[in-house]
């Protein structure tokens, strides 16, 4: 497995998304297990979680305990595995998703993440979401206090544009190490964000990244190119759509969101794709 740099820590180039085993449509617990513990077995690093990833009102932190009870379970090593959780967004179990990025709210869903990831410390703890009732100032500085206070060892943002990317590096005092944004080929809207992170030497994490690469094959579809050089290569779109990703910049590092795990395996060998020249520039024009 490549790996990739998030402040001082190298992590796998690809990374696995959580969100998909503790929301509408999941699985039961134990393909759930089952899928995280293939993304061990292919040498995936970085777990992408989140307390507001759950389905019903009693259950914050589904998917953060999901992942402890996994890790815990599994039988090799995990001292590499930097599991990188959120606070910032709630779930109250309508299906609706909410904000509070008050520095309040924030640092107790820290406190409660610790509990559930069972750590002194977390790895990556990111700001989820802007909260449009809260200065954007003092949700970062939540997340300062926590850096300082030892809490977590890193600090990200999540949704974020350039310019609360450019204030949040000034708030944490150059301390900011990741930025994951909405990025795929149907959603391309973060390029600019994408472009700083390079500039800024920032680890850019594309959620949901594989977005319209399931019309792919279509007949005409816009997104029919990335069906085209898999068949080439000899694999499916999504690995074309995350070796596209990769060659991006070299700040990149998807986290496809995945419930079994033929399809984390599969994504987790899209760092052994390398793709020409020719095929990037054809890729990054279609997508």
């Amino acid at each position: 497995m490549q790996t990739r740099r998030i402040g001082d820590t190298a992590v796998s180039a690809i990374g696995l998304g959580g969100m998909p085993m503790s929301i509408e449509g999941r699985p039961d617990a134990q393909r759930s297990i089952a899928t995280i513990h293939a993304a061990l077995e292919a040498g995936i690093t970085l777990i992408d979680t989140a307390d507001a990833y759950h389905l019903h009102a009693d259950e914050v932190g589904h998917n953060e305990s999901l992942i402890a009870g996994a890790l815990a379970s599994y039988g090799g090593d995990t001292s590499e595995v930097l599991v990188a959780t959120k606070g910032g967004h709630l779930r109250p179990g309508d299906g609706s998703w909410t904000q509070d990025g008050s520095p309040e709210y924030l640092k107790r869903a820290c406190e409660a993440s610790l509990k559930r990831l069972g750590v002194d410390s977390i790895g990556l703890y990111q700001f989820h979401r802007p909260d449009p009732r809260v200065p954007y100032a003092d949700s970062i500085g939540a997340i300062r206090d926590l850096l300082d206070e030892g809490k977590i060892q890193m600090a990200g943002i999540s949704n974020a544009d350039r310019d609360q990317i450019r204030q949040a590096t000034e708030i944490l005092g150059g301390r900011l190490v990741s930025v994951q944004n909405e990025f795929s080929p149907r959603f391309r809207s973060s390029e600019p964000e994408l472009e700083l992170c390079a500039e800024l030497g920032l680890a850019f994490l594309p959620w949901s990244p594989l977005g319209g690469i399931s019309r792919a094959a279509g007949l005409g579809s816009h997104f029919a190119v990335f069906a085209e050089i898999g068949e080439a290569h000899g694999v499916s779109p999504q690995q074309v759509c995350l070796a596209w990703l990769l060659a991006k910049a070299p700040v990149v590092i998807p986290i496809p969101g995945s419930s079994r795990p033929e399809t984390i395996r599969d994504s987790a060998a899209a760092v052994d794709l390398v793709l020409s020249a020719e095929e990037f520039a054809r890729l990054d024009a279609r997508a």
